[in-house]
């Protein structure tokens, strides 16, 4: 019965997490990245404060100045530097791919700022990882007229959400999920809102396209995969659920294929093969998880837990795909 759970909870995990990328380009073909970006979290700050009403949660001003910086990094700039790159022409699988090289990023700084070891296993995966979202950078850009500085955009989100995953660690927030999203999204809402207005495009198309990106980025995106995310952690620990990310990249890309007839080039294909190799590389070396966001809120209550190995970890996700 447990295996059934974890295999639906992570293939729920890597479906969701994908569908925010999917929704990224179903909604900038509607409007501008900031104009989506602004209405999904309007529409997620609501449903989350009357949550919150319902539960009587009520933020502190620790808490408050807490999440209006980890929202700034982990939602604003994530989202707006990602889903920008994405309305200019960056194919989601791609944008995925190079998203899931933060839990790797994170694993590289906590070294240098909490210490934590690194091997020369785990480095050869850092270097290798890099190595393979390269090979499908260069493979997309050979068959798309775009200009490489617009790759520097998910890369950006990236770096934005690995700052925000150190801060996390650093200022350990322990409120209850749905008051923390509802903090975090509330700054992301009234700064993509005001992007919008000052861009003059603030008013939403009122498309039946636009209505339905809103609704698949708020159910899908924001509350399916970061659920899912949780889901896992609490369920398998932190490491199952940053292995499981990486299967989010060839997701992506066979559902943008499929819904959007995005080419997936052979480089492409090697470079998710190469990247795929980088991250096990790392994660057989390694006996501390990859640093996630969500991860510092359920660390207290987790302190019995003792992970699986990397291994089994890697087995039982690849299970999950069969």
């Amino acid at each position: 019965m447990k295996a059934n759970v974890d295999a639906v909870a992570g293939t729920a995990l890597v479906v969701l997490w994908s569908s925010g990328f999917i929704g990224a380009e179903l909604g900038t073909a509607q409007a501008p990245a900031h104009t989506l970006l602004a209405w999904r979290y309007v529409a997620a700050v609501v449903l989350l404060i009357a949550w919150c009403r319902y539960r009587r949660l009520t933020p502190t001003w620790h808490a408050i100045r807490i999440h209006a910086v980890l929202g700034l990094f982990c939602q604003f700039l994530y989202l707006g530097a990602t889903i920008t790159g994405i309305g200019m022409g960056v194919p989601p699988g791609v944008a995925a791919l190079i998203a899931a090289l933060q839990p790797l990023l994170v694993a590289l700084a906590s070294s240098r700022i909490f210490g934590e070891r690194v091997g020369a296993r785990q480095s050869l995966g850092l270097v290798v990882g890099i190595v393979g979202v390269t090979l499908v950078v260069v493979g997309d850009m050979s068959g798309a007229d775009l200009a490489w500085p617009v790759y520097l955009l998910p890369a950006a989100g990236m770096l934005a959400l690995s700052i925000g995953t150190i801060g996390q660690r650093i200022l350990a927030p322990k409120e209850p999920i749905a008051l923390s999203m509802a903090i975090q999204c509330s700054v992301s809402a009234a700064g993509f809102m005001t992007w919008s207005m000052l861009a003059g495009d603030a008013a939403p198309p009122m498309t039946v396209g636009f209505g339905l990106a809103v609704a698949w980025t708020v159910v899908l995106s924001t509350f399916g995969a970061y659920g899912a995310y949780l889901f896992v952690v609490r369920r398998s620990g932190p490491t199952r659920a940053s292995v499981l990310l990486y299967l989010t990249p060839p997701t992506t890309m066979v559902w943008a294929w499929l819904m959007f007839g995005d080419a997936i080039t052979w480089v492409g294909v090697g470079g998710l093969v190469v990247s795929a190799i980088g991250v096990a590389a790392y994660v057989s070396g390694t006996s501390t998880p990859a640093t996630s966001p969500e991860w510092s809120l359920w660390n207290d209550r987790r302190a019995g837990h003792s992970p699986a190995s990397a291994v089994s970890i890697v087995s039982s996700s690849a299970n999950v795909t069969k």
